[in-house]
């Protein structure tokens, strides 16, 4: 008889094991993600884990290590403008923050705010990811000639908007949804400086 050929085992890196595991952790929470649980779901054993993390707590940091890099290069990413260009990409960031986002990246930001709230270290990485938000939106006003003042407080209603209305369903609210998103561009985006410099 012919043995039947066995099939390759799967190799994992460190990388597939965050990844799937950011994915358990959007549609389960992190109450969901177990070892367990997670092994059987790639098909491959516990001791494939434990080859590349310490313990749970180590795949935990580096889930929260993996959100917090990809934030903070996206947002540097989104913010960064030309010279003269600041109002225009102060538009940029608010239309691609309010657009509707990948199901999957809403999920895992709402995840990891909800966990969060209940793990400190959690918190902080959020806390840090929300503060270079907020400044790097912030230069981008200051860059306009918004005062300090109201440049926080702008970069402040910008996030407020873009985080409220991922949550939303407003489709029937008004007619036109176009119009009322670029009405609500205008209102954060506009002031006595921004104005000022869109004019010249």
């Amino acid at each position: 008889m012919e043995k039947t050929a066995k099939k390759p085992r799967v190799q994992l890196d460190r990388d597939s094991w965050i990844s799937a595991a950011t994915d358990v952790l959007a549609e389960e929470g992190i109450a969901g993600l177990r070892v367990e649980v997670l092994a059987k779901r790639l098909k491959v054993t516990k001791g494939s884990f434990y080859w590349h993390f310490t313990d749970r707590r180590d795949l935990l940091l580096g889930i929260l290590q993996q959100w917090k890099e990809g934030r903070i290069r996206d947002i540097i990413k989104q913010t960064r403008a030309q010279a003269g260009k600041e109002l225009e990409q102060i538009y940029h960031v608010i239309d691609v923050y309010s657009t509707s986002r990948s199901r999957r990246g809403m999920m895992i930001e709402l995840a990891v705010r909800d966990w969060a709230r209940r793990d400190a270290e959690a918190s902080a990485i959020v806390a840090e990811v929300d503060d270079v938000r907020l400044r790097c939106a912030r230069n981008l006003f200051l860059a306009c000639g918004v005062p300090m003042e109201e440049a926080s407080s702008r970069c402040m209603l910008l996030y407020a908007y873009v985080f409220g209305v991922s949550l939303m369903i407003y489709d029937k609210f008004d007619s036109d949804i176009p119009r009322l998103k670029r009405d609500i561009a205008d209102l954060i985006a506009r002031s006595k400086g921004t104005v000022a410099q869109a004019s010249i």
